[in-house]
């Protein structure tokens, strides 16, 4: 599968509240290709407002093919823009502007503009995705070099190559621009962006709350502490706080990288930590932590200190999930957050982490571990419940909501001493969840060739019949989440020789057995 292209460092973010009172130059009808040089003085002064969406959501033929129409002199819509004192804004249109820039630049996420910007990091699906664009555009158009060669050397090139240069020279991207201040411009940015394509309403309150401590540290966490730096006015002690706990808590979450079809069980808790989902989940996981029910009643956070503060109540519920911290239970993530086909489940997860603060509200992180291999066995044996639950509710809140309060009934029943047939049994009498049908199968594709979706069925299917489980509770174990237990204490002689160790989940060896 293709992933999309993130040309999010093409165009620089500025803060919106500017200066415009100054005296309006004469405003160009339109830009030609070289106005977008890196060294052109048009390209050095456009900017994207800071409540912009990442510009990451066109596929690597969605971006070929665009900058292909514009080299055939198709017609493209027209940019919007704004301008406030020197400065050029992006109103509408900054995806296909920056579709063109990556082409004239050569870099679609991972040349020397996008490695500033990102400090460098940059995840292996977008190094593949860049790498996709690439081949693209050489294969079916060439690259800005290869047009600015022809020109030079016209006896060396193709002849469609040559007259596709020769275009260049007229071709231009028309322009329009919105009259008024920064309150006008800001209005127009959201009225145009809920037509043609909508914004996700996650995304909408994430870019309304900007300046807010949770879509700060949401931000923080999605780029790992790199990206547009939306926490730079923040003290620099503070600002380097904020993006040491953001790098581990996307450790935590996004690392390894998701491949499909799957063929490891070393999988990240929460999926894919480069795609359009991924910046609404971590938004919604910051709220859901940290309490967040109405952004009206918060206020912006100019010195970094709420922001840290919802950075480490994260760290913290996440450390219960996954890693090596004393206090994390390790959850496997093809038991709890995958499907039986190896697809994420983002409704799963924000289910889980709702039931990590209920047992923090209950403690009842002893009594989930004494049952944690019956509650285990139950999910797998039952993986259609989150499908069901999902396709009745959404992917949101509500359906998380709902997804929780099934888990929970099910962990209060096994800790009860139920059995699973009679949790079933009472299940389908439960007018809450009568809709429920446990022994529902998937439906798989009925190709004869296996596609990814079944390759990831089998080897789930056979990678999990026989995993490594926790030595105390009998939970399956994941590689993120292993400790190396003394089988006889250090306290009673024991010795630290392979005889003496067991594997176990951190919260069993530090908390249970003590």
């Amino acid at each position: 599968m293709a992933h999309l292209v993130n040309l999010d460092a093409l165009i620089p973010r500025e803060d919106f509240d500017v200066d415009n009172t100054g005296e309006q130059s004469l405003q160009a009808s339109t830009i030609q290709i070289r106005n977008l040089e890196p060294d052109d003085f048009f390209y050095t002064v456009v900017r994207k407002p800071d409540f912009q969406r990442e510009t990451s959501d066109w596929s690597p033929e969605k971006i070929c093919g665009f900058v292909e129409s514009f080299l055939e002199g198709d017609l493209i819509p027209a940019l919007i823009l704004w301008q406030a004192g020197s400065q050029i804004f992006v109103i509408d249109g900054a995806h296909r502007l920056s579709a063109v820039i990556a082409w004239v630049h050569d870099d679609y996420g991972d040349s020397k503009t996008s490695r500033n910007f990102f400090d460098g990091i940059i995840p292996d699906d977008q190094i593949s995705a860049s790498d996709h664009t690439r081949r693209l555009i050489k294969r079916r158009i060439g690259s800005y070099v290869d047009h600015k060669f022809a020109i030079q050397n016209p006896e060396k090139v193709k002849p469609e190559l040559l007259a596709r240069a020769k275009r260049l020279g007229s071709l231009a991207i028309q322009l329009q621009w919105v009259k008024g201040d920064a309150t006008k411009a800001e209005e127009s940015f959201f009225k145009i962006n809920q037509q043609a394509s909508p914004i996700d309403k996650t995304e909408l309150r994430l870019l309304k709350c900007r300046r807010l401590p949770n879509a700060l540290a949401a931000r923080a966490i999605i780029r790992s502490g790199t990206g547009h730096k939306y926490w730079s006015l923040f003290p620099d002690e503070m600002r380097r706080e904020v993006e040491a706990k953001a790098r581990i808590i996307n450790e935590l979450l996004f690392s390894p990288s998701f491949r499909t079809p799957i063929k490891t069980l070393d999988l990240p808790v929460a999926g894919r930590g480069y795609s359009s989902k991924t910046l609404p989940l971590v938004f919604e996981l910051v709220n859901l932590v940290n309490a967040v029910k109405n952004e009206t009643k918060m206020q912006r956070d100019d010195s970094g200190e709420e922001t840290l503060r919802f950075l480490k109540k994260c760290q913290s519920t996440v450390n219960r999930l996954s890693g090596v911290h004393a206090s994390s239970l390790g959850l496997h993530p093809a038991v709890y957050f995958y499907s039986a086909t190896g697809r994420y489940q983002p409704t799963a997860f924000m289910a889980m982490v709702a039931l990590m603060q209920t047992f923090e509200e209950k403690d009842l992180f002893r009594d989930f571990t004494r049952i944690r291999r019956k509650f285990e066995s139950f999910l797998l044996d039952h993986r259609i419940l989150v499908n069901q639950v999902t396709v009745k509710y959404g992917s949101g809140s509500k359906g998380y909501a709902r997804l929780h309060q099934l888990l929970y009934w099910i962990v209060e029943r096994f800790i009860n001493g139920y059995e699973e047939s009679a949790i079933l049994k009472e299940m389908a009498l439960d007018s809450r969840f009568s809709y429920l049908q446990p022994a529902e199968r998937p439906q798989l594709s009925g190709r004869q060739d296996f596609d990814s979706e079944s390759k990831s069925a089998v080897f789930l299917r056979d990678a999990l019949r026989d995993p490594l489980r926790c030595s105390i509770c009998g939970g399956l174990i994941h590689l993120n989440g292993i400790s190396i237990d003394h089988v006889v204490r250090k306290s009673d002689g024991g010795k630290g020789s392979p005889d003496n160790g067991q594997l176990t989940h951190p919260y069993c060896n530090t908390t249970i057995k003590n």
